[in-house]
């Protein structure tokens, strides 16, 4: 069973009346999304309609147009370089492609945060042991001397997640994450992405297309459409809701 997730403590993610474009392009057009501790939130769109954008824009990756953002207390538009890096450290960002660093063995790969922010884990900086339990939640402890070209389509995505969770992050955005993968290996990553939330008690905000990662993954499902949030509610209730916008998802 997930966490018990408490709806009437403050959210950790608040998006209010968010604009993002890029030149006449109008991407987000007033997109309201809150996110609470311990709880997964899948969002779903239609290509090129502004997930990916999303995402981006909470990492401050790109930078809002007009509204609100507010991520673990801190209104982004609002920190300076070094606090946005010092935020990114509790923010764990899974990228559609896995972005490993083809150059460096599996070790090396979740060896480089932490050589990165060593203060972040204070007195638990133990790189050994931490690689160790990172490999060991993804069940891949045996491939830490790999390269990543050694590596299926769904080992690097479990290997990008160890590298995710390394720094022990309270939220984790993930793009697309079963992205090029055959429906078994998909499924394998959903369950993953489940027993990370149970395990660590992370809030994740899940960017995907894949109606089954929705279905497996999302304690809430929000349907992005014309650059706002069209409506939200559980999976299986938007699962039999007639309005065309929403049933085209289902259908």
């Amino acid at each position: 069973m997930p966490p018990t997730i408490d709806y009437s403590a403050p959210p950790i993610i608040q998006i209010k009346n968010l604009f993002k474009s890029f030149g006449s392009n109008q991407v987000l057009t007033g997109f309201n999304l809150s996110l609470w501790q311990g709880e997964n939130t899948a969002v779903m769109g239609k290509s090129g309609s502004g997930k990916s954008v999303l995402i981006k824009c909470i990492i401050g990756l790109v930078n809002i147009d007009q509204g609100s953002l507010h991520v673990l207390g801190h209104n982004l538009p609002d920190l300076t370089q070094k606090q946005l890096d010092v935020l990114r450290c509790d923010i764990g960002f899974q990228f559609q492609g896995s972005a490993l660093y083809d150059s460096m063995t599996v070790r090396e790969n979740l060896e480089f945060p932490l050589r990165r922010h060593p203060e972040k884990l204070g007195e638990d900086y133990n790189p050994d042991r931490l690689v160790k339990e990172a490999l060991e939640d993804v069940g891949l402890l045996y491939a830490k001397d790999m390269m990543p070209s050694e590596l299926s389509g769904g080992m690097r995505k479990r290997i990008a997640l160890a590298r995710t969770l390394i720094l022990r992050p309270k939220i984790i955005l993930y793009d697309e994450p079963t992205s090029g993968l055959d429906p078994i290996t998909g499924k394998e990553i959903c369950l993953l992405i489940n027993e990370i939330q149970k395990r660590y008690n992370t809030a994740s905000i899940i960017i995907t297309h894949d109606l089954a990662c929705a279905r497996i993954t999302s304690n809430r499902m929000v349907i992005l459409h014309e650059g706002k949030n069209y409506t939200e509610d559980t999976f299986d209730r938007l699962a039999v809701n007639d309005d065309p916008p929403v049933k085209a998802f289902f259908t």
